[in-house]
C-alpha cells in the first residue's frame, strides 16, 4: 500500500461516513494497511505502520489523528514482544487492531449516556463550533424528552457552528447561533457550557477549536459549569503550559503548513484550554476531573 493509496483510502473512509471522527477512519486505514503490508520482520513491520501514521497526520493535522495513531499502534506493537513468528504476530496485531476499533466506535454513545444526565428539563446550553460528540449528547438528552434550548457560537473561521445548528434543529430542539464574540453576553443567559475536544492534554486541559479559551474564561467569571465530552482515544501525551507551547503542526491545517513559511501571519485553527477552567471531562472511560486525566493516560500507555 504506498503512500496515495494510503491517503485515498483515509479520505474515501471520510467521504462514506461524515459522521466518522478522523481518527476512526486513521485507525481504519492503518488497519487496512497492516493487512496489506510485505513486511518481512517484526520491526520492518513497525517501521511501516509508523511511516504510515506519519504520513496520515501529513493529511490531517488534528490532534485526534495523532493521538488514536500512536494508542492504535501501542495497542497492536505489545504482541511483537509475545510472539516471535511473523505471521502468527501480523494475524494477532489484525485481531487486536479490530478489537481497537470495536472498543473506541463505542465510546460516543458511552460519553452521551454519562452526560445527557446533567442536562436537566429546561435548561440553556451554550455550544462551541461543531462536535459530533456533543451532538450525541444532545440527541441522548432529546431521546429522553427532555426540554432544552442550545445556543451555538458561529465559530469563525469556517462557521462550523452553524452546521452544528443544522444537526441540532434536525433533533426538534430549539437553536439560536451567536456570535464569537457575545459569549461573554450570552453567558448569563445560560445554565451549562458543553464542548467537545480535538485533544485531551495530561495535565486535564483539552485542545479544541479556536475560541473555546475564551468561552471556558467566560464560564468561569459567570460560575457555569464547563463540561467536556471525548473520547479516550483523544487522549494525547503533551503538556502544555500555554497557547505558545501548544505544537505549530496542531494549530495550523496540515495545506497552511505544507504552503505557508511564515506562520506568524496566519491565524490558528485550535487554542489551549487549561484544566483550572474545566468543571468535568465526560469520557468512555468514565467521569473524570482534569487531576484525574493523567493516572488514566498512563493506563492508556502502559
Amino acid at each position: 500500500m504506498n503512500t496515495e493509496e494510503l491517503v485515498e483510502y483515509f479520505r474515501a473512509q471520510m467521504r462514506t461516513d461524515p459522521d466518522m471522527a478522523s481518527a476512526v477512519a486513521a485507525i481504519r486505514t492503518l488497519l487496512e494497511f497492516l493487512k496489506r503490508d510485505k513486511g518481512e520482520t517484526i520491526q520492518g513491520l513497525r517501521e511501516n505502520l509508523k511511516g504510515a501514521t506519519d504520513c496520515l497526520t501529513g493529511v490531517d493535522s488534528s490532534v485526534a489523528v495523532s493521538s488514536g495513531g500512536e494508542l492504535f499502534l501501542r495497542f497492536i506493537s505489545l504482541t511483537s514482544l509475545e510472539h516471535e513468528d511473523l505471521s502468527r504476530c501480523k494475524k494477532v496485531m489484525e485481531e487486536r487492531g479490530e478489537l481497537f476499533l470495536e472498543k473506541i466506535s463505542m465510546s460516543r454513545t458511552k460519553v452521551a449516556k454519562l452526560c445527557h444526565t446533567f442536562i436537566k428539563d429546561g435548561a440553556k446550553i451554550l455550544t462551541h463550533s461543531y462536535s459530533r460528540v456533543v451532538l450525541r449528547v444532545l440527541e441522548k438528552a432529546a431521546a429522553e424528552k427532555k426540554r432544552f434550548s442550545v445556543y451555538v457560537t458561529e465559530s469563525q473561521p469556517d462557521s462550523a457552528g452553524r452546521q452544528m445548528a443544522d444537526a441540532v434543529r434536525n433533533l426538534k430542539v430549539p437553536v439560536i447561533v451567536v456570535l464569537d464574540a457575545a459569549v461573554g453576553y450570552v453567558l448569563e443567559k445560560v445554565d451549562l457550557v458543553i464542548v467537545g475536544a480535538e485533544g485531551v492534554v495530561e495535565s486535564g486541559g483539552i485542545i479544541n477549536k479556536i475560541g473555546t479559551y475564551q468561552t471556558a474564561v467566560c464560564s468561569k467569571a459567570h460560575n457555569k459549569p464547563f463540561y467536556v465530552v471525548a473520547e479516550s482515544f483523544k487522549f494525547v501525551r503533551l503538556y502544555p503550559l500555554n497557547q505558545q507551547d501548544v505544537p505549530d503542526r496542531f494549530k495550523y491545517k496540515a495545506d497552511t503548513l505544507r504552503n505557508m513559511s511564515n506562520l506568524s501571519e496566519e491565524h490558528p485553527m485550535i487554542d489551549y484550554t487549561p484544566p483550572s477552567l474545566i468543571t468535568l471531562l465526560f469520557t468512555d472511560l468514565g467521569v473524570l476531573t482534569p487531576s484525574a486525566v493523567s493516572d488514566e493516560l498512563i493506563k492508556l500507555y502502559l
